[in-house]
């Protein structure tokens, strides 16, 4: 099963939540915060413009990027939850 985006939507599968502090300590499950950056697995073809053609998505597969912590819907495909979000929930691209 794959999923495809619509419109200006994007799949992405946050990044797995710390488990440790940088101190060394470790996290019980019920105090771990939730992800609020992932890879990007699937972008959709844009959203369509007044002009009848499509905007151009400005990330791309492959992409990490940061996103609100209570941003999106969460979807689970093949027993790994992902979130799909609108491209304008998007915070930002993390690059290198």
């Amino acid at each position: 099963m794959s999923v495809k985006p619509l419109e200006d939507r994007v799949l992405v599968k946050p990044a797995e939540a710390e488990t440790k502090t940088a101190s060394g300590i470790f996290l019980p499950e019920a105090s771990k915060e939730k992800p609020v950056r992932g890879q990007i697995v699937a972008v959709g073809p844009g959203k369509r413009l007044d002009n009848g053609k499509r905007g151009e998505m400005s990330v791309r597969k492959g992409d990490t990027v940061v996103y609100g912590k209570y941003a999106g819907t969460e979807v689970e495909i093949k027993g790994v939850k992902h979130l799909i979000l609108r491209e304008s929930e998007l915070l930002g691209v993390i690059e290198g």
